[in-house]
């Protein structure tokens, strides 16, 4: 594949994995390889590599003879996301912490303020990974972020599916509480909060989503 290719395949991918993310694109939504390269003025070359990166990060699937679509997600994969997330990412902050800086640390609780004031969870869901990813990035483990990653692109489709129409601004006292503790040099605290905060996360939409499942089915029958 072509440098141009390349460059037009993340694009592609990049725009795919938002609308997905925020369910402009709902599960089960057919990606139209001659609409996209139509869109994006590109061949279908860049179009089924972005098509096959967006499978590798379970964001969509193919069907024999039928094309590429949206994958579905249910309460199940939403609490073993979480419970990956929690294990990965104290992981990751574990080894970070020796590498965090004043100056990182200020830098992230500035995320935190723009999540508190966010207005709407499109706001508060990019101001949170920002969060994550500054403190988690000086681990130097580039596979582990990856992981990570593509951890929050699944707990991101939960929240804004869950969250879109009923948005509130709150303090955020466990990012509160991870950065008191990496000031006071508390590693094994900051690690145990950032893991229950992450379950927490899992619980609370999964109980959410199980409510609008619930409520959807009574509808239907």
């Amino acid at each position: 594949m072509s440098a141009s290719d390349e460059t037009l395949a993340k694009k592609i991918e990049t725009a795919l994995t938002g609308r997905i993310v925020s369910g402009r694109l709902q599960p089960g939504a057919r990606l139209r390889q001659d609409r996209i390269a139509e869109e994006f003025g590109a061949s279908h070359v860049p179009v089924r590599e972005a098509f096959r990166r967006l499978e590798a990060r379970g964001l969509a699937f193919s069907e024999p003879h039928k094309g590429v679509r949206v994958t579905s997600f249910d309460v199940a994969e939403l609490r073993e996301v979480a419970e990956m997330r929690a294990s990965l990412e104290a992981l990751a902050l574990r080894h970070a912490a020796p590498h965090v800086t004043a100056t990182l640390l200020r830098e992230a609780e500035r995320a935190t303020e723009r999540a508190e004031k966010a207005r709407d969870v499109g706001e508060w869901e990019e101001a949170n990974r920002a969060f994550h990813r500054m403190l988690l990035e000086p681990c130097g483990m580039p596979r582990l972020l990856a992981a990570i990653d593509d951890l929050h692109l699944a707990s991101a489709r939960f929240l804004f599916a869950a969250w879109r129409s009923d948005w509130e601004a709150r303090t955020d006292h466990d990012h509160r509480a991870i950065l008191a503790a990496l000031r006071r040099g508390q590693v094994d605290a900051a690690c145990d909060v950032l893991a229950r905060h992450v379950g927490w996360m899992g619980r609370r939409g999964g109980a959410r989503q199980s409510v609008e499942i619930e409520v959807a089915e009574k509808l239907l029958d």
